[in-house]
């Protein structure tokens, strides 16, 4: 088990965003979490990147173990130098002035005094160029004038660019064209298949989340209400009722 996630709460400020949600993640599965605007997903994962106060809430109660250890202590760098989990996050924020080049150079800076980063930046380049050859195509021109589907490329890239290979992903397909993010999802299930990254992707476009994932749990207000393989979950009739428009 590479993460497990034990009764965690957390909460903004008096406002109590999680009650209790437990789940686990194994090396090499992608799994997912399902649910709609405010269920909890965002506030899970933020909390999972130990990013601070005031963008991401308190945890309250609770623990997060990675490998079998509690990373409630964790500084969000750590977790990046340690080469543990890298968050992409909902709305890219990627850096529209710097080429797509610099914007992934930059995301090894955690790994600036590391004799061995040149070369790291070579291999996780030519990794990312194969996986979304339009980032190729376009590796010197800035990132803001790169489309949203190519952005949205870029921002998985720079987390990949940590040598991380335990990807968070927050809303991924949101504002793509289709064509664009079936691409961008073919991609990532290669990259788990191939290089056995571990993928926990949050998503509100349901039926493309469990389509690509093996596993997925359910969040409604805060709470796991509904787990199962993928299969089980397309299949569930208040999943479907719900979330897949019958």
């Amino acid at each position: 088990m590479l993460l497990e996630v034990q009764n965690l709460k957390v909460s903004y400020g008096n406002i109590e965003a999680l009650y209790g949600v437990s789940f686990n993640v194994d090396k090499g599965e992608i799994v997912t979490l399902i649910g709609a605007n405010g269920a909890g997903k965002t506030s899970t994962l933020m909390s999972l990147a130990r990013l601070p106060r005031p963008e991401a809430p308190v945890v309250t109660s609770g623990d997060i173990l990675y490998n079998g250890a509690s990373i409630l202590k964790t500084e969000p760098h750590t977790l990046i130098q340690k080469k543990m989990m890298a968050l992409v996050p909902e709305g890219r924020h990627i850096f529209g002035n710097l080429t797509v080049d610099e914007n992934l150079q930059m995301a090894t800076y955690a790994h600036r005094r590391d004799i061995n980063r040149n070369v790291l930046i070579s291999e996780l380049s030519e990794l990312i160029y194969t996986l979304f050859p339009r980032l190729y195509e376009r590796r010197k021109q800035r990132g803001e004038l790169l489309s949203g589907g190519e952005q949205q490329m870029l921002a998985v890239g720079r987390a990949l660019m940590t040598g991380s290979d335990f990807i968070l992903l927050d809303e991924p397909s949101m504002g793509l064209a289709p064509k664009l993010m079936y691409e961008m999802f073919r991609a990532l299930r290669k990259l788990n298949t191939d290089k056995h990254v571990t993928i926990l992707v949050v998503e509100q476009n349901a039926k493309v989340a469990l389509e690509f994932a093996s596993r997925g749990y359910v969040l409604k207000t805060g709470e796991i209400i509904i787990q199962g393989t993928s299969e089980e979950l397309l299949a569930h009739h208040e999943v479907r009722k719900a979330y897949l428009g019958g």
